[in-house]
């Protein structure tokens, strides 16, 4: 028998839909995704900490459930709500269904609901708190609701040790610095000959440079990037070393954060697989995957940082490059496994910006 669940937004709207996955309750931010492949990834991202997804493509679930296209081990998001979703997947590679993978990992999913008006709303008045309950919350209970944080974010979703993985040639040592790091990061240096290193959020500088790299990743992650104050601190170390550093994401704010710049929060956030990111040097315009809810502010770069890619639609901060020290950032995903693959030659200019400091 079909449960009836009920949707509560900080604004009061409330929306009607079916359970699907695990039962319960749950609060979060609520936030929507544009992606219209990749939904495995999405679910595994751990950069959605403490946030309700909701998919904008109607129909998820038709490929099934495939784990070696996790970007980590479990989902780190608070609940999942979709238009639709497919009760018999069909591929190849599928080895097993949406609901049954949402239950065992104990993720709250939300179905037939209007999945277009929803996301109008968080268009038109911003990302704002939500409630899954089996009744509508009442009007008193709102002001709670409102004051939900996300807070310890990094340090949930980080590595607890250091972890070691071999590449394919080993012709460069790389420290991946683990904020909430997606595995095609992993994947893609290894590709490279990197030996990957990766380490915990909060590992101190002096034991990174220890390790003597030959190049730093910063890791994508969740959260307000100002909150990692001693991360940031321990990013700005490791430049002073001058060792070759790209960061992506929540790595690419950090750097920025670490440099002196500043961090605005965006009123919906940059999620999907159809981002349009312009190369200022080039006037090329790249499509690219993206996940993130804050931005480097322009006008606050330091002299010794200048803009290398802006988001075509808003002309957020989408890259920068550094003149004063071997280190480059962008905002949006090259390592994005569900596509587009526009963008993954950038990992090849950390492989010759590694070369080149050697």
């Amino acid at each position: 028998m079909e449960q009836r669940a009920y949707l509560t937004l900080a604004n009061g709207k409330v929306f009607a839909g079916k359970r699907f996955g695990a039962d319960g309750e749950t609060v979060g931010e609520i936030v929507f995704t544009t992606a219209m492949t990749g939904y495995l990834e999405t679910l595994t991202d751990p950069s959605y900490y403490g946030q309700i997804v909701v998919q904008t493509f109607p129909l998820i679930g038709n490929y099934g459930v495939i784990p070696s296209d996790f970007e980590s081990s479990k989902p780190r998001l608070k609940a999942y709500v979709v238009r639709e979703w497919c009760q018999d997947p069909s591929n190849f590679r599928c080895e097993g269904d949406l609901d049954t993978f949402l239950r065992e990992k104990g993720i709250i999913g939300l179905w037939d609901l209007d999945t277009r008006e929803l996301t109008k709303i968080i268009r038109e008045y911003g990302v704002m708190n939500a409630k899954i309950s089996s009744e509508p919350i009442l009007p008193a209970e709102l002001e709670e609701l409102r004051s939900f944080r996300i807070v310890d974010a990094v340090e949930s979703v980080s590595c607890g040790e250091v972890d070691i993985t071999p590449g394919r040639d080993e012709k460069h040592r790389v420290v991946l610095w683990d904020f909430g790091a997606k595995d095609n990061i992993r994947r893609e240096l290894q590709k490279r000959g990197c030996r990957v290193i990766t380490v915990p959020a909060l590992t101190p500088a002096a034991e990174i440079i220890d390790l003597h790299p030959d190049g730093i990743m910063l890791s994508n992650g969740p959260g307000d990037p100002a909150e990692n104050v001693s991360a940031i601190r321990e990013i700005a170390a490791c430049c002073e070393a001058g060792i070759p550093m790209f960061g992506i994401c929540l790595g690419h704010q950090l750097l920025a954060l670490s440099q002196g710049a500043k961090t605005e929060k965006l009123k919906y956030g940059h999620r999907g697989a159809n981002q349009p990111a312009k190369e200022l040097a080039t006037g090329r315009v790249y499509i690219t995957s993206q996940n993130h809810g804050y931005a480097v502010k322009n006008e606050t770069l330091p002299p010794s940082a200048r803009l290398s890619f802006i988001n075509a639609n808003d002309g957020t901060c989408e890259g920068i490059e550094y003149n004063h020290q071997p280190a480059f950032s962008v905002q949006f995903h090259p390592e994005a496994c569900g596509g587009p693959l526009d963008t993954r030659f950038l990992f090849d200019r950390f492989i010759a910006l590694m070369e080149g400091a050697k």
